[in-house]
């Protein structure tokens, strides 16, 4: 059997699976059902469809989500670069580490959401306001595994590039920073998302245009099915760019060894193979042991 067949059975499964929920969905909300849970209040799946139908043929839904693509890409990226670097500097240097570290640990617990009214003090525009948000809310989780990653390098690699006459951006070009890649890339797929979560509840709150700003103005005047639209375009934008950095990642990883593991199948158990009886060695290549104790006891430290 090829291995497009199990594959194409998986993807099948999983279409299958979102559209038994979106049948489940009709079906709830169709029926009013009210268990605990109050679906009569949700629009239905044909309602949200046609709000959408009718937000893709206006001019204002791709105005928002380039507005909300420039943000998020624009404080990803500052966030990418400056917490890589950040977090190399705080793992190789105990200067930075003794200066930089104590303020990054404080300021790191606080929610990037919380730091709204602080863009709104310290930044002539909201752009640039919801911009900080968005690379503060990436920052630390880049920052924080950068530098865990870079601190559980083996000083083995290190030690080779300097016995061959390596210097420190030697080191850091070869050693450093391709071996912490893959840490990296798991703070920035955390970064991605804590990013669209921030910059979502920014626009909400002081944003003009934007995904948020629209969905915010939906729940506002009671349109419920536009609140869906919104909720499944910050879904399926953050689900694209989430994909997008896993997909870099595999591509500045590929030297990496990968996992044949298939979920739901178990290795096959092989049986232990029994030992076999050491042959004794032939007459004609046996060497004669050394009579003298002293001597078999050198011998056998060589």
């Amino acid at each position: 059997m090829s291995r497009t067949a199990p594959r194409a059975a998986r993807y099948a499964l999983r279409v299958a699976a979102l559209a038994a929920a979106l049948g489940l969905w009709q079906l709830l909300t169709s029926l009013d059902v009210d268990v605990w849970l109050r679906f009569s209040q949700f629009p239905t799946v044909t309602d949200v469809a046609h709000a959408f139908a009718d937000r893709l043929a206006g001019a204002d839904y791709w105005t928002d989500l380039t507005d909300s693509l420039t943000r998020i890409v624009t404080g990803f990226l500052l966030a990418a670069v400056l917490g890589v670097a950040g977090g190399v500097l705080v793992a190789r240097s105990r200067l930075a580490e003794d200066l930089l570290g104590p303020l990054l640990e404080v300021v790191r617990p606080i929610p990037a959401i919380a730091l709204v009214p602080v863009a709104i003090l310290l930044f002539p525009s909201n752009e640039q306001g919801i911009v900080f948000i968005t690379f503060t809310a990436a920052f630390f989780p880049v920052l924080v595994s950068t530098r865990h990653a870079v601190r559980a390098l083996t000083p083995v690699w290190e030690e080779a590039v300097l016995t061959m006459g390596g210097g420190r951006w030697r080191i850091l070009g070869s050693v450093v920073l391709p071996g912490a890649l893959p840490g990296i890339f798991g703070g920035l797929s955390v970064g991605i998302g804590v990013s669209w979560i921030c910059v979502i509840s920014a626009e909400m709150i002081s944003g003009q245009y934007g995904v948020g700003y629209r969905t915010w103005q939906d729940y506002t005047i009671v349109n419920y099915p536009g609140v869906f639209v919104g909720m499944l375009t910050i879904g399926v934008l953050g689900w694209l760019t989430s994909t997008a950095v896993e997909l870099l990642g595999r591509r500045l990883t590929h030297w990496l060894p990968r996992t044949s593991y298939v979920p739901g199948t178990r290795p096959a158990a092989t049986a232990p193979r029994a030992l076999a009886p050491a042959r004794p060695a032939p007459a004609a290549v046996r060497t004669e042991r050394p009579s003298d104790p002293e001597e078999a006891r050198d011998e056998h430290l060589v």
